[in-house]
This record gives structure tokens, C-alpha cells and sequence, in this order.
């Protein structure tokens, strides 16, 4: 629970910031034309951009950058829907790409690096039992390197299919949120060049949206949070159980050894 609210402060803080900084650029320089200007390039483009704009997430998704500014990009430069729907097929993109290197080209080396992280350990097995959930629940947990986890996905005996669709559901409220972020981007850039000129119930609207799209992203959060230490600790036991049923059968050989 701690580790969430850590993760989610830091990351409503460094929104903060980034909100600050902008409104100190803003009296520097034109940023607020600055940021038109990107926004009319990118849509001069027509349907290359739609098609271009996937792949540079899955590029990113691939080489384990963060996603969240293309996240909110897409939100931005092509509205809630179309934006949550290109961030979407970037993301699994990059998933299926992650699955395919792990499962097929680089195994032995990336099951030699992953493998040495006591949390992906406990994971590994728990998804060849588990499957889908634990897919799900890790795609949900906000401080879950999900990038990383496509490739340890590649390492288990899941299937591809199987994979990409709880990848695709367990990432759709994450990415809805940060597309939802980056329409607000753009109706605040829109106001700010006096092109729209929303009522106050609009307002209302959109926040409380926001608001209620954080909150449940937060309480899935906490959910997977729970099932995902249960998973650990499951696995520990397990651990512990096997070591101890194994140090009780040597012992009669040990002890006949001896009398011998």
C-alpha cells in the first residue's frame, strides 16, 4: 500500500512540476505556441502519423524507455478515444515483439538476467500455474516494470495468444488514463489560444472523469497489489517446504551411512 501511494505521489508530483515549469516557460517563451505548432505537424501527416505513432511506442517499449509521455501524446495530438486506441496497439506491439525475442532469439541470455530478481522468480512459475491472472494482475500494478515482464512472459510455456490479450486488458486502464491526461492537454491548449470556450459544467465533466478514471486505476492497483504478494509468499512456503522435505530425507541416509 505504501509502495502505491509512493509511486502515485511522486508521479502527481512530477505532473506538478512539469505543470509549474510550464507556466514559467510560458512567460519566457511561446510555448503555448510552440506546442500548436507540434500539434499541426504531426496532424499534417493524416493517417501516416495514426500508423508512425505505434511504432515509435513499441520501439520504446521494446528497448525498456517509459511509455507515459507517448502516453499522453497520444491523448493529445489525437483525442481520448483514438489516442487510447493508438497507445493500446503500440503497447502490445511492443509486448509481442518483448514475447517473441524472449521466447524465440535471446532465452538462455534473458533467462540468465531476469532470473536474478527474487520478484520475477517467484512470478515465473506462478504464471505457468496461474496464467492469465497473473499476467493481469502484474500489468495492473502501477510499479511493475511491464516492459521487463513482456520478456519474461516469453520464458514461461504461456500461450502467445493468451498473453497479448490479459496484456492488452491489464495495460487498457493505465494507458485510458494518460490519454484522458493528454486530452486535457489539449483542451487547455485550446483555451489557451481562445479556440474553445467550454461552460462550467464542462469543466466539471472532464475532472470529475479524471478523478473518477485515478481512482479506479488506484483500487485495481491495491488489488493486484494483494493477490501479487500472496503469489510471493505462496512461493516462499513452497520454497521453505521443499528445502525442509529434502533435509529430512537425507537424514535416514545420512544416519545408516554412519551405523554402516
Amino acid at each position: 500500500m505504501v509502495q502505491i501511494r509512493r509511486a502515485i505521489i511522486l508521479q502527481l508530483g512530477g505532473l506538478l512540476v512539469v505543470g509549474v515549469l510550464f507556466l514559467f516557460l510560458s512567460r519566457l517563451f511561446p510555448v503555448v505556441d510552440i506546442l500548436a505548432d507540434v500539434q499541426q505537424h504531426v496532424m499534417r501527416w493524416g493517417a501516416w502519423s495514426a500508423i508512425w505513432y505505434p511504432v515509435l511506442y513499441a520501439c520504446c517499449n521494446v528497448l525498456l524507455l517509459p511509455g507515459g509521455v507517448l502516453s499522453v501524446g497520444a491523448g493529445f495530438f489525437f483525442g481520448l478515444w483514438w489516442g487510447f486506441l493508438i497507445a493500446l496497439v503500440g503497447n502490445v506491439g511492443g509486448a509481442a515483439i518483448s514475447f517473441f525475442i524472449s521466447r524465440s532469439v535471446g532465452r538462455q541470455w534473458l533467462k540468465r538476467k531476469l532470473l536474478r530478481n527474487q520478484t520475477l522468480v517467484a512470478l515465473e512459475p506462478a504464471i505457468e500455474k496461474e496464467g492469465w491472472k497473473i499476467i493481469l494482475l502484474s500489468q495492473l500494478h502501477p510499479l511493475f516494470p511491464t516492459s521487463l515482464l513482456n520478456y519474461l512472459y516469453g520464458l514461461t510455456q504461456i500461450r502467445f495468444r493468451t498473453c497479448m490479450l490479459w496484456v492488452a486488458i491489464g495495460q487498457a486502464p493505465g494507458l485510458f488514463l494518460y490519454s484522458y491526461l493528454g486530452t486535457l492537454g489539449q483542451l487547455g491548449l485550446n483555451l489557451a489560444r481562445g479556440k474553445s470556450h467550454p461552460r462550467v459544467i464542462e469543466y466539471w465533466v472532464w475532472l470529475g472523469g479524471f478523478a473518477s478514471a485515478a481512482i479506479i486505476l488506484i483500487l485495481l492497483g491495491r488489488v493486484a497489489l494483494k493477490l501479487l504478494q500472496h503469489v510471493q509468499e505462496e512461493h516462499n512456503k513452497e520454497i521453505s517446504s521443499q528445502a525442509q522435505s529434502l533435509g529430512l530425507a537425507a537424514q535416514p541416509i545420512y544416519v545408516a551411512r554412519t551405523k554402516k
